[in-house]
């Protein structure tokens, strides 16, 4: 009698590291292509691409832990990719776009950030290796895709057409670079959003959530990143208290659990 074959999409481990480190690779293209775009004085595109680099990002680990495709490498390489995508372009292109005004200080500001965001992914990689916890739920500061993209947020709003208020661009920009700079490197936690628990009846809900606001970047794309830029300032101090309330009640729970402990 013929055996029946089991075929797998992926048959072994090193197939499957592939796909995401491709996705990595891919995102690091689009990330030095935004400075060449800035260099050409199209900042339209720069910014596209390194929106673009960060919807990667965001797919990359997930699709590795999804297949079992995690690798070491595929760590560091995404770590490398995120100085690159996130750091070094978005300071290039606010360097071609406003920062050069400022000639060596803004210069300055711009390796300042750069610098922050490679202290930044190296604290990510050392911490990363803990046991889990309810911590995961937080990063420790800003993550360097969300801090590349919100140093862009004077540019985004300037290609938007939300022009509510008239800014002071020259003063905006290097105030906003090193207040981003000290919040990568900073312990105030923020939402990670890496375990989140949704209801199986809430699924549909979530995914027309998900569809209807990619349909708003593609349709209304600087104004949407504006509104998710201001939204995630704003998630910024309700994820401090939520991490302060539940580190409360996680101590006082160990404590009490220390008390009823018997002592021989």
């Amino acid at each position: 009698m013929e055996q029946k074959k089991n075929f797998k999409i992926v048959s072994n481990k090193k197939t499957r590291v592939i796909l995401p480190n491709m996705f990595t690779l891919i995102g690091v293209c689009i990330g030095l292509s935004s400075i060449k775009f800035a260099f050409d004085g199209n900042f339209t595109l720069s910014v596209i691409a390194i929106i673009v680099a960060a919807i990667i990002d965001g797919l990359d680990g997930r699709i590795a832990r999804l297949i079992q495709g995690t690798s070491k490498v595929g760590k560091e390489l995404d770590s490398l990719t995120d100085v690159i995508s996130f750091g070094v372009a978005p300071a290039f292109i606010m360097y071609f776009w406003k920062l050069n005004e400022l000639g060596r200080v803004g210069w300055l500001i711009c390796l300042i950030y750069v610098i922050c965001v490679a202290l930044r992914l190296a604290r990510f990689n050392v911490n990363s290796g803990q046991e889990p916890s309810w911590r995961d739920n937080f990063f420790e500061g800003v993550p360097s895709p969300s801090g590349g993209v919100i140093v862009l947020m004077p540019l985004i709003y300037s290609l938007s057409d939300i022009q509510i208020f008239n800014l002071n661009y020259d003063l905006l920009v290097p105030i906003l670079f090193v207040v981003v700079s000290i919040l990568l490197i900073s312990k105030v936690p923020t939402y990670a959003l890496k375990k989140i628990s949704v209801p199986r009846n809430m699924t549909i809900f979530l995914l027309l959530g998900v569809v209807l606001y990619f349909g708003l970047l593609l349709i209304y794309t600087f104004n949407a990143i504006v509104i998710s830029g201001l939204i995630y300032f704003i998630m910024i101090p309700i994820s401090y208290i939520h991490f302060n309330n539940l580190n409360k009640k996680f101590k006082d729970q160990d404590f009490s659990n220390e008390e009823h402990e018997d002592i021989l």
